[in-house]
């Protein structure tokens, strides 16, 4: 892999950390603009199935050769600069983004909602024409559940390490789920505050529990989603774009604390404008993206139709 492609995956990393850090904006649906997303999800499988076989055939004396095998077919060229670069991005954003969202909170949800509402052309595009009955009926259904989802008012729990445990594990699932916001999951089950806390104060006792969830979580989920992928590629990605126009509600610029939505009031033309420039930076990440992949499959096949050399 060339070097410009590798700083463009950190580049892909620090977006997907900063959108795990706004609640209602997905990690999951950031890497599937940027064209990451089943290559990560590939890797996420390989390393669970490294683990499993690790754990299952060490002890019995059977040597490494199945996890070998599994970690050998990680995207390691892609996952690496995606982690090198999610880091920086999650922190500068815990750091940067509250603050913008209790001083700005209408233009601020104004440029996510342009951004994830752009978002959805993604997974539309890649279920193809035509659609069928049941992948509309999917997409319907979904994108009510995440609507209602994301109107829940904000719960308060005291944030036990099992609760924290809990709450890691399912919230993972939404950062490889596009349209599910982990953030914002947290939010409502009243943990966003202290895991931002928890992350500006290095609290590494919280931090360590959360991880240990992330990690269950992921074990238990990311199968399931790889297999569905595979199988059921279609319906899985209209459930996709259902869920993130559903989770449009949690971007809705005028709403309460207590998530009732409001006609536009103040702020209109701000708003509007930040929503333009979300729509119109996706669209050209989609745009760029898919350059870039013809790009590849043209270099692709001029080196299959190149002669070798006679020394």
């Amino acid at each position: 892999m060339a070097l410009g492609e590798r700083v463009g995956h950190v580049f892909r990393g620090a977006a997907i950390g900063v959108a795990e850090a706004v609640p209602g904006v997905s990690g999951g649906t950031i890497a599937l603009v940027t064209g990451v997303y089943e290559r990560v999800i590939a890797s996420a499988g390989h390393l669970v199935n490294t683990v499993r076989y690790a754990v299952s055939d060490v002890p019995r004396r059977r040597g490494w050769t199945r996890a070998g095998q599994q970690l050998r077919q990680v995207h390691w060229d892609v996952v690496v600069p995606l982690l090198i670069g999610m880091l920086p991005g999650l922190l500068i954003a815990a750091k940067l983004l509250e603050p913008l969202l209790e001083d700005y909170p209408e233009q601020t949800r104004g440029l996510f909602l342009g951004l994830v509402l752009a978002s959805v052309l993604v997974p539309v595009s890649m279920v193809g024409t035509p659609w069928r009955g049941a992948e509309v009926a999917a997409l319907v259904v979904a994108g009510v559940a995440a609507f209602v989802l994301t109107g829940l008012p904000q719960a308060s729990i005291t944030p036990h390490p099992l609760v924290v445990l809990v709450a890691a594990a399912v919230a993972v699932c939404a950062l490889v789920l596009p349209g599910v916001s982990g953030s914002f999951l947290l939010l409502t089950l009243g943990l966003y505050e202290p895991t931002i806390n928890a992350v500006n104060d290095r609290d590494l006792g919280y931090l360590a529990v959360f991880a240990t969830g992330m990690v269950i979580g992921l074990a238990l989920f990311v199968k399931l989603l790889q297999w569905l992928l595979e199988q059921h590629r279609r319906m899985t990605l209209a459930v996709m774009a259902g869920v993130i126009l559903g989770s449009l509600r949690a971007l809705w610029p005028w709403q309460s604390e207590d998530r009732d939505m409001y006609a536009p009031g103040g702020n209109v033309l701000p708003v509007v404008a930040l929503f333009l420039l979300g729509v119109a930076v996706v669209a050209v990440m989609i745009v760029a993206e898919r350059r870039r992949l013809r790009r590849a499959a043209r270099d692709l096949t001029e080196e299959s139709y190149e002669t070798p050399r006679v020394r």
